[in-house]
């Protein structure tokens, strides 16, 4: 194990995995764009208006809700931008560029930028080959990539909640409620889960950069934390597609009930991610609409309280929309009968599935889950730090690595410090591994 490397270069490190999820990232949001459209000229053509007003507000909202998280994260960094693509916008234009809800795709080109630069200039092994001479700004395009793609991750997983979860309730909803299969209404909601699954796996690529011992993390230990991630998910989206199918208009009052709800205890968390009580606040709310689709960690230390609690609530939620709509599917059934074996089958198998996820969650923390809050005991240990900077300030802590290698005899040495630390995800980092 060599270690003499890792004095000259950064500590985050762009990986072809990495690289390759950065281009399907940008393909699939291509394609969740053209979708879109498509969507909403078939609902205007079929005067499906409501449906077409549904898709507007969540396109719309998600858009807002990203574009402000996108300003505001630059205003925080005093408009620090290195790239070309960045630098050849000044302070005004990026600004319009947010207002016309276009600033985040000059996020996605700065990352392809950094990243494809990175890419090549790792192949042919020299800082000034024809394609890395793009780079006039970065040091190390590389560090720059990945600091880059943590900010564009998060903003994905914001918009996952906020756009493609509410969208695919929302397909799946009028699946059920024709009983047939409309091929733009099926590509709608399969664009929503791979935007949903691709989006989850970026964030958790992101937070596995902040290990210090990354290769330990081997695929398994991926792969379950996407499948837990996929059943919890799925189980809560087609729950609340089953109850939004014969109660459209209770789904309303059911999300404005639970998100206030949700809001209170983000509040109560004290979360502190954002720069600015205002972007602080906004956080908070964000928050509470992810946990209504999904659990979040926003606070750093031992949160299995906080998450049996949630797991409990949704999982009674669950199986009350799914109570509701065999109810309804059995008594008065609104669209088309069904059997009463088939409507049980459906009910227990949307509970089943998320009862499985937690089972996939309980394997992962068991058997996978890195804790860094532990320290490894014994000669041969890797134990991660959270060592301050030479200021001493609490707020320029960064993550540094004390690691032993007793094959090679190496002893503990500390990787260099990050010259751009994303200090949001490594927050998040922080508050996933802790």
């Amino acid at each position: 194990m060599n270690h003499t490397s890792t004095n000259t270069m950064g500590f985050f490190k762009l990986s072809f995995v990495d690289f390759s999820f950065t281009c399907v990232g940008l393909l699939c949001l291509m394609a969740d764009v053209v979708l879109d459209i498509i969507a909403a000229v078939s609902f205007y053509q079929d005067g499906a208006y409501v449906s077409l007003g549904l898709l507007l507000l969540f396109l719309v909202g998600s858009s807002v809700l990203v574009q402000v998280y996108s300003w505001l994260w630059y205003s925080y960094e005093e408009f620090q931008m290195d790239t070309k693509i960045e630098k050849s916008l000044g302070q005004k234009e990026l600004k319009l560029l947010h207002i016309f809800q276009l600033g985040i795709y000059v996020r996605h080109a700065g990352v392809m930028e950094t990243s494809v630069c990175s890419f090549f200039k790792n192949r042919d092994n020299s800082d000034r080959s024809p394609v890395c001479g793009c780079f006039t700004y970065v040091s190390d395009p590389e560090d720059y990539a990945v600091y880059l793609g943590h900010d564009l991750s998060l903003l994905r997983l914001i918009e996952t909640f906020s756009e493609g979860a509410p969208q695919f309730v929302l397909m799946l909803t009028l699946i059920l409620q024709q009983g047939d299969l409309d091929l733009v209404t099926v590509l709608k909601a399969f664009g929503s889960a791979s935007a949903i699954a691709v989006s989850v796996t970026m964030y958790h690529r992101c937070l596995r950069s902040f290990l210090p011992d990354k290769k330990k993390q081997n695929v398994v230990s991926s792969v379950i934390y996407f499948l837990w991630n996929v059943f919890l998910i799925s189980s809560r989206l087609t729950a609340l597609a089953l109850f939004a199918s014969v109660m459209p208009c209770f789904i309303f009052a059911h999300f404005c009930c639970s998100w206030l709800v949700l809001v209170f205890f983000a509040f109560r968390s004290k979360t502190d991610l954002m720069d600015t009580p205002c972007g602080e606040q906004l956080y908070r709310a964000t928050v509470a609409l992810i946990w209504y689709f999904d659990w979040f960690n926003v606070v750093e230390g031992k949160t299995r309280n906080r998450t049996l609690l949630y797991h409990s609530y949704i999982l009674a939620d669950i199986s009350l929309l799914c109570g509701l709509w065999y109810w309804k599917m059995s008594t008065e059934p609104p669209y088309f009968e069904i059997s009463h074996l088939y409507a049980v089958i459906t009910a227990v198998s949307v509970v089943g599935v998320y009862i499985l996820g937690l089972l996939f969650k309980i394997i992962y923390y068991k058997w996978f889950h890195p804790n860094l809050a532990k320290q490894g005991g014994g000669q041969e240990k890797t134990g991660p730090t959270l060592a301050r900077c030479s200021s001493g300030q609490p707020e320029a802590i960064e993550f540094r690595i004390f690691a032993m290698d007793v094959i090679d005899g190496v002893t503990p040495t500390s990787a260099p410090a990050v010259r751009r630390d994303n200090k949001r995800m490594r927050k998040l980092a922080q508050n996933f591994y802790s």
